[in-house]
């Protein structure tokens, strides 16, 4: 659920921290700037404890892919093998898997996902086009899914089903995250969006170089939007099958994504000009109205 997170400073991630891994500061600062809550305040302290060791250490392992001014794949194999001693019964080197280690112990984490994470930053290092939606997805598979299957260990919820849904729901917030961050990720060299799909609506990548958007590119942020938000719908049935502070926490995250949706509408996709930012308030609303509507069904 809680979505592949966003870029950040190179500077900053070199604050504090082992291995150059980031300060408290920066990791608290980066959470806010998230497009929904990442441990939702009304949760209990442990669970928030426990919710924001795991976004600390998707955003340090986020950062060494992506904003790290070194050889950015020795960095990511350095914080693998850093993790593995997570579950190898040794002492974590970095500040936040020793924060993670207790998360780890209580909730009987599997290293996997965790290892899904640093293979999708690896795989950032190699390749930065997809040829096809299939390609992408699989991207996403490793990128953004291990996240909602560890939040789902987290609150002890991991039914096949369950898996199964989140990972439909993590795929489609990852996607809406790219089509917010377009321009941005094309200024790091990388393009998301899948070339068949260019080709498919006649959008050559040079208009993701210009300062205003298109009326081609436009026309395909609509249907790529519109095929995410219908996997975010094909995956809301999870909100269904939770109870108490999981439902919350889940209904909370595909809140922030509906109103990444309803900006880039509002926005009428013009994602050149700089990411859609979206307001608490709509989060607030989307949240109200996904609970409500689950209550009755």
């Amino acid at each position: 659920m809680m979505a592949h997170p966003g870029s950040g400073s190179a500077g900053a991630s070199r604050a504090g921290g082992a291995r150059g891994t980031p300060g408290d500061t920066y990791l608290r600062r980066r959470e806010q700037s998230e497009n929904f809550p990442v441990a939702l305040k009304v949760l209990p302290r442990e669970l928030r404890t426990h919710l924001r060791a795991v976004y600390d250490v998707a955003r340090v392992i986020d950062d060494l892919g992506d904003r790290d001014g070194g050889d950015r794949t020795a960095g990511l194999l350095a914080f693998r093998a850093d993790l593995a001693t997570v579950w190898q019964g040794g002492a974590p080197q970095a500040n936040v898997l020793r924060r993670l280690v207790p998360t780890v112990q209580a909730r009987s984490l599997s290293p996997k996902p965790f290892d899904d994470l640093v293979k999708a930053n690896l795989q950032d290092q190699r390749v930065d086009r997809y040829a096809t939606y299939a390609e992408l997805r699989a991207y996403c598979a490793l990128s953004a899914d291990p996240v909602g299957r560890i939040v789902l260990a987290i609150f002890g919820a991991s039914t096949p089903r369950a898996v199964q849904l989140s990972d439909r729901a993590c795929t489609a917030l990852q996607l809406i995250e790219h089509w917010q961050d377009v321009a941005e990720d094309r200024r790091a060299g990388r393009v998301y969006l899948p070339q068949e799909d260019l080709a498919a609506f006649d959008v050559p990548e040079t208009d993701l170089d210009l300062p205003t958007t298109s009326g081609r590119l436009r026309r395909l942020m609509a249907y790529e939007t519109e095929r995410a938000e219908k996997l975010l719908d094909s995956g809301d049935h999870l909100l269904g099958m939770l109870r108490g502070w999981a439902r919350l926490a889940v209904a909370g995250y595909v809140a922030g994504g509906r109103a990444a949706i309803d900006r880039l509408r509002e926005s009428n996709w013009a994602i050149m000009s700089g990411s859609p930012g979206i307001s608490r308030l709509a989060v607030v609303r989307h949240l109200s109205r996904g609970l409500m509507r689950r209550a009755v069904s």
